[in-house]
Parts: structure tokens; C-alpha cells; sequence
């Protein structure tokens, strides 16, 4: 009798064609870049780099569940400007019970009377948890501010605040990364158009992302003021140039790694168990009216 804990040489292949099915689907997601000038990395090289940089981000997941590390990476940009793409990259791979995902919407009633940060702080990463914000409370400095949703007043609050917040959160152990994704006028303007023009993203462009392209210079004033006055030693902004999606990707996600130490995790081996078989078990058949018609 074969013992089934031992791959054979059918084993072997399935998971070779399963492999090739998932980096197929990969492929299919650097579609939407043809559009990137020359300079760009080839798509051999793009995504020869992206597989081993998220190969290094599952290391980096080990080391921070090991540890017992909190960290959290914020990502900011102007609308299109990719901040979401590079948040698929890093998190594709991941345990999302260790790597989660904070994207909040505008305040309800009742939280637009609390503390500003305080629905923020319900979001923090308890031990061995990595968050990434996908916006942050710097959507009062941003968006908030240029579409009048706060007063000057309230502006000026968050930049006497902020600044001990983020300083008591990386006294309190947490690792503090913060990105703003920067891109040109033409480049935002091109990437609108291929929004409008694809069903498949018109969902992208809401009527709050229109409006952003009316007022590019009161954001760009908006993210200088910003820029300037939340940079601190304790949790430094860095700037990703992201006209190129692909060099984008590669070189935040490069120096991200770069900005938490971390090392090999040792892990006991995985041992399947032999399946325990009863001779008195018979399968139940299942009713072909429950079954999903084969189309394809």
C-alpha cells in the first residue's frame, strides 16, 4: 500500500501547475502598466523583484510575530498616486491576522465628536501585528483641509498634536513608518482617463477624486504645509516617486525591509499525520441539484 504522506511524482506536478496558476494571476495585475514610459523594469525583471522582495516580506512577518513587534506604515498620496497597488504587493503573501489593512471611511455623526486621533488609536497593532494605513489621520491636513470639512482652527490643532502623537507612539514601542506616493499633474491627469475609460475601474473615481484634479495646487500647497511641519526625527516622512507604478512598488516595499531589522525565525518542521480510515465510514453522496454547473 502507498503511504499517502509521501508525495509522488503526480503530487509533484499538481503543485507545479498550481504554482503556474498563481503567478499567472500575477501577470494578469501588471496589465494596467502598459502605459509606463521605457524606463520602466521590464516585466521579467519587475516581477522576478517582487517575488523575492515579498519572499523577504513573509521573513519579516516571522521576525515581527516572533518578536512581538508593533509596527505600523502609513501610506499618503493624492488620489491615484498608488498607494493601493503597493499595498496589494506587500500584503499578497502575508497572514492578514498578522498584516492588516486600515482603509477608514469618512466620520459618522458620532465620531466627528470624539478626540481626533481616537478612532485611529482603535486601529493600533497589539503585539507581533504589522498595520498599514491606507490613509491616516493625515486626511485632516489633507483632503479634510482643502475641501473645507475642518476649520483652519482644527487644522492648526492637529499640527500642535500630531507630532507628540506619533512621538508617544514610538515611545510606547511601536515602529512608525510614514510614505507620502508623489506623482506629476500629467501622470494624475492620464491615470484619471484610464479610469474613466476602463468599466472596471470607474468605481475608482469618486466624485471627491474628480474635484481633487479642479484643486491640484491647493493639495500641493496643502501636502508642502503638511511635509514641513510633521516631519520629526522620531517618525520621518519619505517621499516615493510613483509616476512609474513598478518602480514604485519595488522601491517602497525595498525600503520598507530596510527601516525593521530582522532575521531568520526557525520553524519545527511540518510533519503531515497519517489520515486515521474507518472501515465503517461510508461518503454520503451529494445531490446533483446542489452541485455548481461546469461552464468552463
Amino acid at each position: 500500500m502507498r503511504d499517502d504522506s509521501r508525495p509522488n511524482l503526480s503530487d509533484f506536478e499538481a503543485i507545479r501547475r498550481e504554482l503556474a496558476d498563481s503567478y499567472d494571476e500575477e501577470l494578469e495585475l501588471g496589465f494596467d502598466e502598459d502605459h509606463d514610459d521605457g524606463d520602466a523594469p521590464s516585466r521579467r525583471t519587475y516581477f522576478r523583484e517582487l517575488l523575492r522582495l515579498q519572499h523577504e516580506l513573509v521573513r519579516l512577518q516571522d521576525w515581527v510575530k516572533n518578536e512581538g513587534l508593533r509596527v505600523v506604515v502609513i501610506f499618503e498620496g493624492r488620489d491615484s498616486a498608488g498607494k493601493g497597488g503597493v499595498i496589494k504587493r506587500i500584503t499578497q503573501r502575508l497572514n492578514p491576522r498578522i498584516c492588516r489593512v486600515a482603509a477608514l471611511p469618512a466620520p459618522n455623526e458620532r465620531e466627528r465628536t470624539q478626540w481626533y486621533f481616537q478612532r485611529y488609536v482603535a486601529h493600533l497593532p497589539a503585539a507581533g501585528e504589522i498595520l498599514l494605513f491606507d490613509r491616516s489621520w493625515y486626511n485632516r491636513a489633507g483632503v479634510e483641509r482643502v475641501m473645507g470639512f475642518c476649520t483652519e482652527a482644527e487644522v492648526e490643532e492637529f499640527f500642535r498634536s500630531v507630532p507628540e502623537f506619533e512621538r508617544m507612539l514610538v515611545r510606547s514601542g511601536i515602529r512608525l513608518v510614514k510614505y507620502w506616493f508623489s506623482i506629476t499633474d500629467a501622470e494624475q491627469a492620464l491615470r484619471f482617463r484610464m479610469r474613466i475609460a476602463d468599466p472596471l475601474k470607474q468605481w475608482k473615481l469618486s466624485p471627491m477624486d474628480v474635484e481633487s484634479r479642479r484643486r491640484w495646487e491647493d493639495y500641493t500647497r496643502a501636502k508642502e504645509d503638511m511635509l514641513a511641519r510633521t516631519h520629526i526625527p522620531e517618525a520621518p516622512w519619505w517621499v516615493v516617486e510613483a509616476d512609474n507604478k513598478r518602480r514604485a512598488r519595488l522601491n517602497c516595499i525595498s525600503h520598507l525591509l530596510e527601516q525593521i531589522p530582522y532575521g531568520p525565525v526557525e520553524h519545527p518542521p511540518v510533519l503531515l499525520p497519517d489520515r486515521v480510515r474507518h472501515a465503517d465510514y461510508i461518503r454520503a453522496p451529494i445531490s446533483p441539484a446542489m452541485i455548481v454547473p461546469s461552464r468552463y
